[in-house]
């Protein structure tokens, strides 16, 4: 199946066609989208910010990433969901908004960023987690992050004016 005929019946199915006719769904979707993205930017920049050396010096970094992980990918789930359903119901256009793809390229470098840190200096991360300021592959983590994070809200507010 050709990539146009695959987004022309993603576009027609019964739920992206609800999504576009029911006057409320779009907008809570919506809602719970941004509501997803707050809690993720905020739970990864409270621990960007520890790596970073610039906040929760009273934890380690290796708690405070514990406590907030389950936090983080729950509302990335919520977030991917909502943003599929959001694609869904206007797939046609989206798929030709370089906005959005150019936010999709910054959640894979996000991606990118935060497996390095998990494969690299995380693995390290009993001998320094108490450490300030953290190491500069620590530090230099939490810089690219806090900056990807923000990036992808940015863009994703832009998409709707493209």
């Amino acid at each position: 199946m050709e990539i146009k005929n695959l987004l022309q019946a993603i576009y027609d199915s019964s739920l992206a066609t609800s999504i576009r006719q029911v006057a409320v769904l779009f907008p809570a979707i919506e809602t719970l989208h941004v509501i997803g993205i707050t809690l993720v930017l905020g739970t990864i920049a409270v621990v960007d910010l520890r790596l970073i050396g610039y906040a929760s010096h009273r934890r380690s970094a290796q708690r405070l990433i514990a406590e907030l992980l389950p936090f983080t990918w729950a509302a990335f789930a919520m977030t991917v969901i909502s943003g599929l359903l959001l694609f869904a119901s206007r797939s046609i256009d989206y798929a030709e908004n370089k906005v959005f793809w150019a936010k999709m390229a910054v959640l894979v470098l996000a991606g990118t960023n935060m497996l390095i840190f998990h494969f690299g200096i995380h693995k390290r991360i009993e001998d320094w987690h108490e450490t300030l300021p953290p190491p500069m592959g620590a530090r230099m983590a939490g810089f690219a992050s806090l900056g990807l994070w923000v990036l992808v809200v940015f863009l994703g507010r832009w998409i709707a004016f493209v």
